[in-house]
């Protein structure tokens, strides 16, 4: 979901306040979203006061022929402890790494994110606690999920930060390949703002990323899975596609020039199959 970003005083004293950089309430959010709640506006923004002021910033960015950025929240519920890596295959490398390789991406952090660096550990270490239900959960979630790399089976979440779209309608300072100034004016249908339509983008890739794990950690049986779901969604693919026109006729992918056509010709008049001295 877009939210908007806030600045931390560098200035506050370490004592000042016990609680953690992630308060139970956003936690409480993560957990009841959905996407019903998401998908009510247009901004795909669930809180309808941060909402509408977004709609009026992406339409002022419009107005003036310009463009604005945003941020993703994207929240994994249910999955799994021990999804990942003690070092290079990090569950949060590799969410970073999918996140980062969609376009106008220019940032990521997981959990805290940089809210962690202005803590001491006495506030931002998630203490484990014994569930009513049974099993033991962390108190807090300032890790996002994932700890030392591996996912603990709390709630992963993440923030992904959209930079403004580049192509404008309002004139720019550009140069030309003969080194002389020129201007920069782009033309047509440009979206003043992305984030909206991240949304879904950020949501797959995450999923791909969870999906990517899970035969490694599953046997046989989730090799079978993982690739059952890549046929089908391979088939799925492929049914949105248009139909070929033509085909290739059989004889046009047979070696063996003029005698080879000739012989195939000879066995569809004759309606007989080929003999051994046929081949060729």
């Amino acid at each position: 979901m877009p939210i908007s970003s806030t600045s931390h005083d560098t200035s506050a004293n370490d004592d000042e306040s016990e609680e953690s950089p992630i308060t139970p309430a956003y936690l409480s959010l993560l957990q009841t979203i959905t996407r019903a709640q998401i998908d009510s506006d247009p901004t795909r923004c669930p809180d309808a006061s941060t909402a509408q002021k977004m709609t009026a910033r992406i339409l002022r960015a419009k107005a003036a022929n310009d463009s604005i950025g945003g941020t993703v929240t994207c929240v994994i519920r249910n999955c799994p402890p021990g999804l990942g890596e003690p070092t290079f295959d990090k569950l949060e490398a590799k969410l970073a790494h999918a996140m980062l390789s969609i376009p106008a991406t220019k940032g990521f952090e997981i959990g805290s994110g940089f809210a962690s660096a202005e803590v001491p550990a006495s506030k931002h270490n998630d203490p484990y606690v014994k569930r009513e239900g049974g099993g033991y959960g962390t108190l807090t979630n300032n890790s996002g999920g994932v700890q030392g790399g591996i996912s603990n089976g709390e709630n992963i979440f993440f923030k992904v930060a959209f930079k403004s779209p580049a192509t404008i309608s309002l004139p720019q300072k550009t140069a030309t390949y003969d080194g002389v100034e020129g201007v920069l004016a782009a033309k047509g249908r440009h979206d003043p703002c992305v984030v909206p339509r991240a949304v879904p983008i950020v949501e797959s890739m995450a999923a791909l990323v969870i999906m990517e794990y899970r035969p490694r950690y599953e046997g046989k049986g989730g090799l079978i899975v993982s690739a059952l779901m890549i046929q089908q969604s391979r088939q799925a693919s492929r049914a949105l596609l248009p139909p070929l026109k033509t085909n290739l006729p059989t004889s046009q992918t047979v070696v063996g020039g003029a005698l080879a056509k000739e012989k195939i010709k000879t066995q569809e008049e004759g309606n007989r199959p080929l003999s051994e001295a046929d081949t060729l």
